[in-house]
């Protein structure tokens, strides 16, 4: 079974940068993906970004884009999450996840258990 543990989060100020990391451990599939999911208090889980193993092809959420970059390190069998110009409307828990390259939380079979993200005005 495939287990992720994410890492990297904390509190900032807006305007500053925290950069995730997601290790992967366990039978990874190389033809699937690795995304990024967040959930702030109160609201659905939603789409941060995603990218494959082999190809390197991304998507983004537009809430992010141009300020989030996604990256992996195959050697290592981890995601990272660079996130710069930081609101606080990012504040949430970031979830990584392996399954399908997609958009949709449900095509994600494996899911690690978060890590906070607090920006503050």
């Amino acid at each position: 079974q495939v287990q992720l543990a994410e890492s990297g989060g904390g509190s900032v100020q807006t305007g500053e940068s925290l950069k995730l990391s997601c290790a992967a451990s366990g039978p990874t599939s190389k033809s699937y993906a690795m995304g990024w999911f967040r959930q702030a208090p109160g609201k659905e889980r939603e789409f941060v970004a995603t990218i494959t193993w082999s190809g390197g092809n991304t998507a983004y959420a537009d809430s992010i884009k141009g300020r989030f970059t996604i990256s992996r390190d195959n050697a290592k069998n981890t995601v990272y999450l660079q996130m710069n110009s930081l609101k606080p409307e990012d504040t949430a828990v970031y979830y990584c996840a392996d399954g399908r390259y997609s958009v949709i939380s449900s095509d994600y079979v494996y899911w690690g258990q978060g890590t906070q993200v607090t920006v503050s005005s």
